[in-house]
């Protein structure tokens, strides 16, 4: 695999990683019990900590490229084990 290709793909993961965790640990005002300031918007958090949230997107990120690159490299789960409905077969 070209080193393009592993920075483009660890790119995309980190992006995905990144959805799934924004959302944990996060608390709105209703939920802390603390006051709004005029004009907030009602889903404002008040605890964001974006360098928490980096640390576990990277963490995530890793280690499910790790073991992307681990199967596309030893071939753990190909294509054939997936097709369920042998649409491999009937396109040929």
């Amino acid at each position: 695999m070209e080193p393009t290709s592993i920075l483009a793909i660890y790119i995309l993961f980190w992006v995905m990683a990144a959805f799934i965790v924004l959302p944990i640990g996060i608390r709105s005002h209703y939920e802390s019990g603390k006051t709004m300031v005029d004009g907030q918007a009602d889903g404002a958090p008040v605890n964001f900590r974006p360098l928490r949230v980096l640390l576990l997107t990277t963490l995530l990120a890793t280690a499910a490229f790790g073991l992307f690159y681990l199967n596309y490299a030893y071939g753990w789960l190909t294509l054939d084990d997936i097709d369920f409905f042998n649409s491999r077969e009937r396109m040929s």
